[in-house]
């Protein structure tokens, strides 16, 4: 499994984490930046991450900016993307299961890296129950 991850400065620290976590994991990792805490712009690397998912180069996605907010709105302005901000592991596991969200949005000054972890390993290991939710997927992926 490959897993995008890409932050602002605002979530640079906790996408640092989140990659050691991945690899602990046995993820493979796809790191899209940013590479330092220097101010940059959440849209750019939202993009990216959801990018990466979109055209197959990555399995799934995390995108982290200060709140999870900004690169959520920017993740899920590209078509097949279904990106979720959650704060908690309840969150992520539906997230997964009824709605498939192929990317996590967490945030870096909101979330510490303990929680996080939590919610990836979660999102990770949660499969997409189908059936009736199914349908509603389909139709977002219309969209």
């Amino acid at each position: 499994m490959k897993i995008a991850v890409a932050s602002d400065h605002g979530g640079f620290a906790l996408k640092e984490g989140i990659k050691e976590f991945l690899a602990s994991r046995g993820v493979e990792i796809a790191d899209l930046g940013t590479h330092t805490e220097q101010p940059v712009d959440y849209p750019i690397y939202g993009k990216a991450c959801a990018e990466a998912v979109a055209t197959g180069e990555a399995d799934g996605g995390i995108a982290v900016c200060g709140t999870g907010i900004g690169v959520s709105i920017a993740a899920n302005k590209v078509r097949g993307i279904r990106c979720a901000l959650c704060t908690d592991a309840h969150m992520a596991a539906l997230a997964k299961r009824h709605n498939n969200a192929n990317m996590l949005a967490l945030g870096g000054r909101t979330t510490g890296i303990e929680k996080a972890a939590e919610i990836i390993g979660t999102w990770l290991d949660t499969e997409f129950e189908g059936g009736r939710h199914q349908r509603r997927v389909d139709m977002l992926d219309e969209m």
